[in-house]
């Protein structure tokens, strides 16, 4: 099966559009103790349907190392006290955070809350200076999404202002690899 990657950038905070409120109130939250178990636990929810397996053999360690690096945030929706979706950034030299996981968990989808999480990540991008004071200022936001991701993925992030970039066909690790493991092995379906 073929795969294609888009690449899509913002290049000022003046492109990000807004999504609408969405249907259930949510409040988004930065998680800012490091915690490998509840970042795998969303990496793996929200991940299991689209074929994000590329951190499923990390050690507890090596989550810990990911999640403690200067400029690594990570933002929570959360509805009604129960976790609905989440965005990871992570600066890089010079000026670029790169948005490396976004989405929301199964239940979730189809009541508006991605672009209102989408918002909140790529305005959290733009001025994550303000919370790591040794980091540049923000001068580049840009992300990725493919075939295998949901499929609201890519209208999202244009719809908030994202412009594709660059387009590729079968990027190393983003092969199918099968049938989706869901948020763990022989997770029954969701609707």
């Amino acid at each position: 099966m073929d795969v294609t990657t888009w690449y899509l950038e913002q290049t000022s905070p003046d492109d990000l559009r807004p999504g609408r409120p969405p249907l259930a109130a949510a409040d988004v939250v930065r998680a800012e103790t490091p915690a490998p178990e509840f970042s795998r636990f969303l990496y793996t929810a929200v991940g299991g349907d689209w074929q994000w397996t590329n951190r499923l053999p990390w050690t507890w360690a090596q989550w810990m190392d990911w999640l403690s690096r200067p400029g690594t945030e990570t933002w929570v929706a959360y509805v009604r006290g129960t976790p609905a979706g989440y965005v990871e950034l992570v600066a890089r030299e010079g000026g670029v955070v790169e948005i490396t996981n976004f989405g929301l968990l199964p239940y979730a989808i189809g009541q508006g809350l991605g672009g209102h999480l989408l918002t909140v990540g790529a305005a959290r991008a733009w001025d994550i200076a303000e919370r790591w004071p040794e980091l540049d200022e923000t001068r580049r936001v840009w992300v990725h999404t493919c075939s295998l991701d949901g499929p609201a993925a890519l209208a999202n992030y244009q719809a908030r202002g994202f412009r594709i970039f660059d387009t590729k066909l079968n990027v190393p690790g983003d092969e199918d690899e099968g049938i989706t493991p869901g948020p763990w092995p022989g997770a029954g379906p969701r609707g």
